[in-house]
């Protein structure tokens, strides 16, 4: 299967993209400045076909309150200097199939599906027009999808939908189902640090151990291009690989009881590290041993 053309910008959840609803924003106008150079949503206008020019088109369709999230969305982006920003809130899967959708969809150069429930965003879009042209566009344009928190854990062919933290290593505590399909073969949760997700990457990876768990920490991304992934952003990225697995008790135990897992390999990465998901390998960005770095 060819490369896609586009771009996939995942993003673990709170985007500190500074609330233009409160009355101190001014006074905390240099923080939020330091994390719009340097963090993820600046990322995107830069990696995007036109820069500023771009055609950005926010997804509200997971949120329970689009007409906020939209609006702070639009706005974070506005004061980075983009243009040509819009709001796309689909409520049913009539609106995903209708020509005005799939006209916004061809035209937009960036999709940011926001964060809420990632199941409403599959059940709403999945399978429709909507969704078919977006798709068609990553794979075929130079075309980004961005998605934070529910709209990133989506991004995926598989994605995880339920499981507590807490009991995320007791069989059959998490569940999964299909996602939007953009990348195979490897599943994304997200505010993982913060929640303390790891036990659901991990019974995520043993259940098939082809697929490369990616735990986003909040306000933390991945950039991913010609099938090399870039951390961007203030946290941690980890990697959960299950290639080596040398045992489990999985299939030998009930629903509920604690899973075994002997030789998981965890990968932790920061801003500028690469994971090349061809050769399955992590090039540190500051690396204490100075290896030479991968091409751009």
């Amino acid at each position: 299967m060819t490369k896609p053309v586009g771009k996939l910008i995942v993003i673990g959840g709170a985007v500190n993209k500074g609330s233009f609803a409160e009355t101190d924003y001014d006074q905390n106008i240099e923080k939020n400045l330091n994390f719009f150079e340097r963090g993820i949503l600046r990322k995107i206008i830069n990696e995007s076909k036109h820069k500023e020019n771009s055609v950005i088109e926010i997804v509200t369709t997971a949120s329970q309150i689009p007409q906020i999230v939209g609006t702070e969305y639009k706005k974070a982006f506005e004061f980075l200097g983009a243009r040509n920003v819009n709001v796309i809130d689909i409520h049913n899967r009539e609106e995903a199939n209708s020509d005005a959708m799939v006209a916004r969809a061809n035209a937009a150069d960036v999709m940011m599906f926001t964060g809420g429930d990632q199941l409403r965003l599959t059940s709403i879009l999945g399978g429709t027009r909507f969704h078919d042209t977006i798709l068609l566009k990553y794979q075929e344009q130079d075309f980004i999808y961005s998605g934070t928190s529910a709209g990133a854990a989506a991004a995926s062919e598989n994605m995880i939908y339920q499981g507590s933290s807490s009991e995320a290593l007791l069989k059959g505590e998490i569940k999964t189902t299909q996602g939007l399909g953009l990348i195979d073969n490897v599943i994304i949760d997200t505010h993982f640090v913060q929640r303390g997700r790891i036990g659901r990457l991990f019974q995520a990876v043993v259940n098939n151990p082809r697929t490369l768990g990616i735990g986003l920490g909040e306000d933390t991304g991945l950039f991913i291009h010609n099938d090399v992934m870039t951390a961007v952003g203030s946290g941690l990225v980890i990697l959960v690989d299950g290639r080596f697995i040398k045992d489990t008790n999985l299939t030998n135990i009930n629903l509920g009881e604690p899973i075994s897992i002997d030789n998981l390999t965890v990968h932790v990465m920061s801003m500028n590290d690469h994971y090349d998901l061809t050769t399955k390998t992590l090039t540190i960005e500051n690396s204490q041993f100075n290896p030479i770095p991968i091409d751009k």
